[in-house]
């Protein structure tokens, strides 16, 4: 992780910090090699060509660039998560409804092999 990165962790309001570290927690559980950096003001998770964004706005965790076609279970179970193209908008109080599998998949979908960069 670069220090830019750690230095916009570091900072996240408690608040928001578990949503956000279980995020991260389960980017890095399938990915132990991505990098992170930061990237457009965001902690960004590098896998090969492929990047996932991930930050902390007033309600909770937004998590850019991310694969629709990817994202299909996840925005057709919980479409309220969805605020325009490409961005997901986790609510702290929205979470608990969320399955870390359901963000897994996500996750995987997003950087894994075969994915669009």
């Amino acid at each position: 992780m670069d220090a830019e990165a750690k230095n916009y962790i570091d900072g996240i309001a408690p608040e928001h910090r578990a949503l956000f570290d279980r995020v991260h927690r389960l980017i890095l559980e399938a990915y132990p090699e991505a990098n992170v950096v930061l990237a457009y003001g965001l902690p960004t998770y590098r896998v090969g060509n492929r990047k996932l964004h991930v930050g902390v706005w007033q309600h909770g965790v937004s998590v850019y660039g991310w694969d629709k076609g990817a994202g299909a279970g996840l925005t057709s179970r919980h479409p309220y998560l969805v605020s325009g193209k490409g961005t997901i908008r986790l609510r702290s109080q929205d979470a608990e409804g969320v399955t870390d599998g359901e963000l897994s998949d996500l996750i995987r979908a997003s950087l894994g092999p075969g994915t669009t960069p």
